[in-house]
């Protein structure tokens, strides 16, 4: 435990974390009192003053959340770091399962990313707006996701200083491995359903987008975003690897692989937030951003050529599939 503590990344990622936490929590303080006492409509200087504080609270937490979203992958590169102290461990697999703290931080992170990239939505479209009118709501939506942050920065506590180095961790061919059966593809799928539904859904969020339908893109992101990482692990990852065996989403995170998870599953949320953050700005505040739209069918066009190529070059080579 104490050579995890001591390891260079986690020293740096717990320092961070600890310091914009602290920003968050300032910022967190003076967020009831604006809440409390902001009137645009009066003219005074209490009035005043209460615009330039929300000015620099806005500007701390959208510095902040920036931060948070580029924490996220050095998160991932540090567990994947920590599989060379950890025995058992062959990539940020291991790791992030050495203790029951891994997965709930993981998730947790990803929702806060996603969370974070709408509060930065809503906040531009305020400042961009005469009247400020989101002011108090996205300080509420900000309470809430402070206090998922605060969740977030015990989670980090907990899980780093309960990594074993004495005990083994399960190895990712055992994890995502076919072993007993127990690593069936989710709904009963198998290999060409999963596909068909991954290319479908593709073509659907495109549809949507196109066809500005919010709801639809809501529904088909959500269920791509599942669909899609059961398709890169259980399928396209294969091809990165070169071997039907190896079913892993870090590995391919790993130098030996040129770092090309981060690209795949980068483009992957970034696409997917892009989706979601047009459809409820046109949703929620008739905002219809011709630039998100744009954005989010290059990332997910991206991401589903970049899964594509890998098997198009696999089956070139060698020509035959997996």
């Amino acid at each position: 435990m104490n050579e995890v503590l001591l390891s260079n990344e986690v020293i740096i990622y717990l320092l961070s974390e600890a310091v914009l936490y602290g920003l968050l929590f300032v910022a967190f303080s003076i967020t009831p009192v604006l809440i409390r006492r902001w009137d645009f409509d009066a003219f005074t200087q209490e009035q005043f003053r209460l615009e330039n504080r929300s000015y620099l609270i806005m500007s701390i937490i959208f510095f902040v959340m920036a931060l948070k979203i580029l924490l996220l992958p050095y998160f991932v590169y540090t567990i994947d770091q920590l599989s060379d102290i950890v025995p058992g461990a062959m990539c940020g697999a291991g790791i992030i399962k050495a203790n029951e703290y891994g997965n709930p931080l993981l998730v947790l992170k990803i929702i806060i990313l996603f969370l974070s990239g709408f509060w930065m939505t809503m906040n531009r479209l305020d400042l961009k707006a005469k009247a400020y009118p989101y002011t108090k709501t996205k300080l509420w939506f900000f309470i809430v996701i402070f206090i998922l942050l605060s969740l977030e920065f015990a989670l980090d506590i907990l899980y780093f200083t309960h990594i074993e180095t004495t005990n083994p961790v399960t190895c990712c061919s055992v994890i995502f491995g076919q072993m007993g059966g127990s690593n069936a593809l989710v709904l009963g799928l198998d290999i060409p359903k999963l596909l068909l539904l991954f290319y479908l859904l593709f073509l659907l969020i495109v549809l949507m987008l196109w066809s500005k339908n919010s709801i639809g893109v809501i529904v088909t992101s959500v269920l791509f975003l599942f669909i899609a990482y059961y398709a890169v692990v259980y399928f396209h990852g294969t091809y990165i690897y070169e071997l039907p065996t190896h079913k892993c989403p870090f590995c391919m995170l790993q130098s030996d692989y040129y770092l090309i998870g981060y690209w795949v599953w980068g483009l992957l949320l970034l696409g997917v937030f892009m989706s979601l953050d047009y459809a409820l700005s046109r949703w929620l505040w008739q905002e219809d951003s011709l630039g998100l739209r744009k954005f989010a069918l290059v990332f997910l066009t991206l991401f589903v050529f970049l899964c594509s190529l890998f098997v198009a070059v696999y089956y070139i080579k060698n020509g035959v599939l997996l």
